[in-house]
């Protein structure tokens, strides 16, 4: 496995008055819908997308979901969020995520997903599934 190869893509987005609780951050429930829209960034622009795992008869459900808060977001700001996939052997998809601002370079949060797969019978699948190793080889992985 191609290790030093890095899949990454940035988006900006803009934090909406609906997203913001009374003291007008962010709430904390938020950001999962955050790094759920970069997933399908990514997917779209490296061929992963939600469309391929149900084509595939596949889930992909997240099992472990970390975040850590580094200063708050607030209405109206156009942060990026950068997520990047992280190359395992396993039969599992891991991302890492960052939120920034890019003009001055703050960090507002970090954060790291693991997705396993499932059957469509709710049975994990302890390998990877073909159609994921045929996207690794495409993309430079194997």
């Amino acid at each position: 496995m191609k290790e030093d190869l890095v899949l990454s893509v940035e988006s900006q987005f803009e934090v909406r008055f609906s997203e913001v609780d009374m003291m007008g951050v962010v709430w904390h429930g938020a950001y999962p819908l955050y790094l759920e829209d970069a997933r399908e960034v990514f997917g779209k622009r490296y061929g992963l997308s939600y469309d391929k795992y149900i084509s595939e008869q596949t889930f992909a459900p997240i099992v472990e979901l970390t975040m850590n808060y580094k200063q708050p977001l607030r209405y109206g700001m156009r942060p990026t969020i950068k997520i990047t996939y992280r190359p395992t052997e396993g039969a599992k998809i891991v991302f890492d995520y960052e939120i920034y601002d890019p003009s001055t370079g703050t960090v507002y949060l970090t954060a790291h997903s693991v997705q396993v797969f499932m059957d469509r019978e709710y049975k994990l699948m302890w390998y990877s599934p073909d159609f994921y190793t045929e996207w690794k080889r495409e993309v430079g992985l194997l």
